[in-house]
């Protein structure tokens, strides 16, 4: 990428967005691999004694964070994807929490009565959602760290004669227009081929 003044910029390593989004999908994959082990594949949206802590888990919900988890590793392979996927995070499980506190009666009658609680979510499960959510909106909103990279021949060592410590003062001014250089014509005489 180069900057309006002409220099370049480069983004360099993994960004914080990357390593979060690394960072939650492997803990997705961990919770939802552990959470098939606890509950088996049975009921597939009953209810299960076999929880975490406070936590419930049946196998849709445990299918629902391997996939979370898997799709955070895939993108978290670009700035941008990472982004996204922190977008994905914080629309998707805030909807989930506006969800659990319907079905739990917290805020209101759940719309989706008829669907029951596939999830089989519980209080403790809505406020976990909220904090995925906000995580989800962290990861979307992290910095890029940039790194301006000089091209070579612009910067001149500093030997132990030469160093002086001066004060410069930025001016700013307009952007100065590049030209082509003028190309040299040769002076030929009348009637010369060209």
């Amino acid at each position: 990428m180069v900057h309006a003044d002409g220099a370049r910029i480069r983004v360099e390593g993994l960004q914080p967005a990357q390593v979060l989004a690394a960072l939650v999908g492997v803990a997705f994959l961990v919770f939802g691999i552990v959470g098939f082990v606890r509950t088996g594949v049975g009921d597939f949206t009953g209810h299960h004694a076999a929880g975490f802590w406070r936590f419930s888990a049946n196998p849709m919900n445990n299918l629902v964070h391997v996939v979370t988890g898997v799709v955070g590793l895939l993108l978290a392979f670009g700035s941008g994807r990472a982004r996204t996927f922190g977008w994905l995070l914080f629309l998707g499980y805030g909807a989930l929490f506006v969800w659990g506190l319907m079905i739990t009666g917290m805020i209101s009658a759940n719309p989706f009565v008829n669907a029951g609680n596939p999830l089989d979510l519980t209080t403790a499960d809505n406020w976990l959602h909220l904090g995925i959510a906000v995580l989800g909106l962290v990861i979307a909103m992290a910095p890029a760290r940039r790194r301006v990279a000089l091209p070579e021949d612009d910067v001149e060592p500093i030997t132990a004669d030469r160093a002086e410590t001066t004060v410069i003062d930025r001016v700013e001014d307009e952007p100065t227009r590049i030209t082509p250089p003028e190309q040299s014509q040769e002076k030929r005489g009348p009637g010369l081929a060209h």
